[in-house]
């Protein structure tokens, strides 16, 4: 069976940006380059860049023999690994040109490696050279000639990108220290800043105060508690949206960050608290006086439901999964302020971790109080933060 090596790469001037890819078929037994192939692609993200090299690579491989096996290498270790199966695709730009990628050939006659980035500089001079054609206006896919001065736009435009790249490496990090990962080649994460809303009259009686309740407003100690954060969050100055549970308590505190920042307020209804049913209202003792089986069956199952049909905190896991997904795709590589409540903001902290449901009664959240989540584009998520109430002090 004949071998070819693919090698590919994408970038983007900006992130996203202008675009362009490049891609390069040899023979494995040979060397001899048999094929390349780059286009200009527009304004799109360096990983879907990245994503569309692959394709082009692998196209133009089976064009050459559809019954060959194929090695590919790139300098994207998102793509390597989302492709090798060992990292989720969630992305939604991302997933359909993988599928796409993973159809060209029989999945078992692919193999990908990571090469360093000085080891792909066939591919990526194509791509820088697609990036200059795109900017001169010369249609897409046009081949650049290789000129001194085309080549010196192409080293030029090189040493931009990877001193984009390189600045993007230090940023990332300073919060990323799993040992592993390529931060720069997952961008810039969505990054949730969790803040539970002020107290009501319920909060310092610990009394259950879910959806089903009287949705109550929040307190005079509360609307402090509201103005103080909102003002923390003003110094730090990162917020760039903000997305609140429906309840009162929730759009109250919102409202008063909204109004320091400038910001409108988007209501999500999969963030209000879960419906603790007929024990809306009651302490934890006058719940366990009541409904001592009830309370005992919620207490060890996550799939047990409160005394009149209310939420468990299983239902509860999967609307804050799905919320979570959908929020993660509308502010891809932006921070937002999610204004919620105790189990919500909880069940992000615990999903992101991978810890089991009985951790929701290990944590502590206190009222008004700030935790933050990154999620990459590989699936993966980062605790920053978790209960800090710094700013109440």
């Amino acid at each position: 069976m004949r071998e070819f090596i693919v090698e590919a790469d994408g970038g983007s001037r900006g992130n996203p940006g202008p675009a362009g890819y490049g891609a390069v078929v040899t023979d494995a037994a040979t060397g001899q380059v048999l094929a390349e192939r780059s286009e200009y692609l527009g304004v799109v993200t360096n990983n879907v860049a990245e994503y569309r090299g692959l394709l082009a690579g692998l196209r133009a491989a089976y064009e050459l023999d559809p019954t060959a096996s194929v090695h590919v290498r790139m300098d994207s270790k998102l793509v390597v690994e989302q492709m090798s199966g060992r990292w989720k695709i969630k992305h939604p730009d991302m997933k359909p040109l993988a599928m796409e990628a993973s159809r060209v050939f029989p999945p078992e006659r692919v193999t990908y490696e990571w090469i360093p980035r000085e080891r792909n500089k066939h591919a990526d001079r194509l791509a820088n050279e697609a990036m200059d054609a795109g900017a001169e206006g010369t249609p897409t896919g046009t081949p650049v000639p290789k000129t001194a001065e085309a080549d010196v736009r192409a080293a030029r435009a090189e040493a931009d990108v990877r001193a984009s790249r390189a600045e993007a490496d230090v940023r990332a990090a300073k919060t990323v220290a799993t040992p592993g990962w390529a931060p720069a080649d997952m961008g810039a994460p969505a990054t949730f800043v969790l803040l539970r809303h002020g107290e009501t009259a319920l909060t310092p009686q610990k009394r259950f105060s879910g959806s089903g309740g009287n949705d109550p407003a929040l307190s005079e100690i509360g609307r402090e508690q509201a103005e103080l954060v909102a003002e923390a969050l003003a110094r730090r100055g990162t917020i760039q949206a903000i997305v609140a549970s429906p309840l009162a308590r929730t759009r109250e505190t919102a409202q008063a960050v909204a109004k320091r920042l400038g910001l409108e307020v988007t209501l999500e209804e999969g963030l209000r608290e879960t419906d603790f049913g007929a024990w809306e209202g009651l302490t934890f003792g006058e719940v366990r006086e009541r409904y001592p089986d009830d309370l005992n069956a919620w207490l060890a199952d996550p799939g047990a439901r409160p005394t009149g049909d209310g939420e468990s905190f299983a239902e509860t896991a999967t609307r804050i999964a799905a919320t979570r997904d959908k929020l993660v795709a509308a502010y891809a590589g932006r921070t937002v302020l999610l204004v919620s409540h105790v189990t919500p903001i909880k069940t992000f902290i615990r999903l992101a971790l991978g810890a089991p449901p009985e951790s929701l009664f290990r944590m502590e959240l206190s009222a008004a109080s700030l935790s933050a989540v990154a999620y990459y584009a590989d699936g993966n998520a980062s605790v920053r933060l978790f209960n800090d109430t710094s700013h109440l002090r």
